[in-house]
């Protein structure tokens, strides 16, 4: 049969991924969708640049055009990432009647909506398999997987970096600043890490999974984000010695049609599969009202698992170009978007106060919790070697996020308590 001709934006780490699966797994390819597939043409910064990869000259191009509007490519691949011109290039190859590929989590989260509406009025697919969690196929999973189920709640480890730090900070009892140089020096963190540590690259994910499992539009200002540049040494291991590891986590909830999103540092009990999900590993944890729970483990990044899951959606195109359903297969957020408030949020809390040691202290701070109706799982006062007054150890039972802001506001002026040092949510 004819081959199906491919068009490749960009060849970094992912596109030389992407070139090589192509090339190296022909008969594989083609057992699976019954004609040969071909890059036809790469859009390269640099044409005189030096690759560990061997591609003829003709195949590359500087010019997009050459790729957007050569109307013998079947699908457009977009690796190079960013978001203008990205998009327009996108759009224009949608209109073009082509079938796009992307593994462009930042352009899906904030655009998703306009380019996939651009997708089904040309009848073109576009899948977006690696734009979250790398090689693990969450996406396709919770679009077919958990299509005769309701999910409920998405937990999950999505961005390597930081899960990366937080890991050598426990296992090792390393300062975090320490460990972010590090992490730059091996390529697992950028010169700047702001997206990651500051936790934008996680939110952009779960707007992503939130909006495909609960089929309602999610966008990136509708997570509440937090990252990690302030976790201590000493969080870490107050955490480790009440049996929890410190995570970055990503929580989509659901309940009575009502969601919330956030991306915040998390003390996760040790006996829960995700505590254990350790270095540049993602995890995602699935929470169906049938299927009950399910976690997928695998590599977030790097360029042969991320070029698996783009040439993986590049596979779905083809078979479906074949028996003529594109565009036809498509998420559809057919649900209207409703956030929960403050008062709907609930969860467990941890909290350590930097307080003076003397009597009556610890009646006043109970009071508080009293006063705004959140019950205390466990309380410990102990003498801390290197302060000479007392610190307080508080977790919560599970809580509003609205008493708890006020209990937290009221502490700022509580004269007992010289200092908030910490407060983090609670799962598992």
């Amino acid at each position: 049969m004819k081959p199906i001709q491919v068009g490749l934006l960009g060849l970094g780490t992912v596109g030389t991924g992407v070139v090589r699966i192509i090339e190296g797994h022909q008969e594989d390819l083609m057992s699976q969708v019954g004609s040969p597939i071909q890059v036809r043409k790469v859009l390269v910064k640099d044409m005189h640049k030096q690759r560990h990869l061997n591609i003829q000259p003709e195949l590359m191009t500087e010019d997009a055009s050459e790729v957007v509007f050569d109307p013998e490519i079947d699908v457009v691949v977009e690796v190079m990432g960013g978001i203008e011109p990205t998009k327009q290039l996108i759009l224009d190859a949608l209109e073009q009647g082509k079938h796009v590929v992307t593994a462009n989590k930042d352009l899906m989260a904030l655009h998703g909506p306009e380019i996939l509406e651009k997708a089904r009025a040309n009848n073109c697919d576009v899948f977006y398999e690696a734009s979250v969690a790398g090689g693990i196929p969450i996406i396709r999973t919770l679009m077919e997987g958990f299509s005769s189920d309701r999910i409920k709640k998405i937990m999950g480890i999505v961005n390597g970096t930081t899960n990366y730090i937080l890991t050598k900070m426990s296992q090792e009892g390393a300062a975090y600043q320490d460990v972010l140089k590090e992490a730059q020096a091996l390529g697992y963190a950028e010169s700047d890490p702001t997206s990651d540590v500051e936790g934008l690259d996680a939110a952009r994910k779960m707007a992503i999974l939130a909006t495909l499992g609960f089929h309602a539009t999610v966008g990136l200002e509708d997570v509440e984000v937090k990252g990690i540049s302030s976790i201590s040494k000493e969080d870490i291991g107050y955490a480790k010695r009440l049996g929890y590891e410190m995570k970055l986590l990503g929580i989509a909830e659901r309940q009575d049609d009502q969601i919330s999103v956030v991306v915040q540092p998390t003390m996760v009990k040790t006996s829960h599969p995700l505590a254990s999900v350790n270095g540049v590993f993602n995890a995602v944890y699935v929470y169906g009202e049938a299927v009950g729970e399910t976690m997928f483990y695998g590599p977030g990044a790097g360029e042969m698992p991320t070029a698996t899951s783009v040439v993986a959606d590049l596979v779905a195109v083809v078979k479906n170009l074949r028996i003529g359903v594109n565009g036809k297969q498509g998420h559809h957020a057919y649900r209207t978007k409703k956030l929960k408030t403050d008062d709907q949020i609930h969860y467990k809390n941890f909290i350590l106060l930097d307080v003076h040691d003397r009597a009556g202290v610890l009646a006043r701070i109970t009071q508080v919790f009293a006063e705004f109706g959140v019950s205390l799982e466990s309380v410990v006062q102990q003498p801390n070697p290197n302060n000479p007054d007392a610190e307080i150890i508080i977790i919560t039972h599970e809580a509003s996020q609205a008493s708890m802001k006020k209990v937290l506001d009221h502490f700022m002026s509580l004269d007992v308590i010289k200092e908030i040092k910490s407060a983090y949510r609670v799962e598992g």
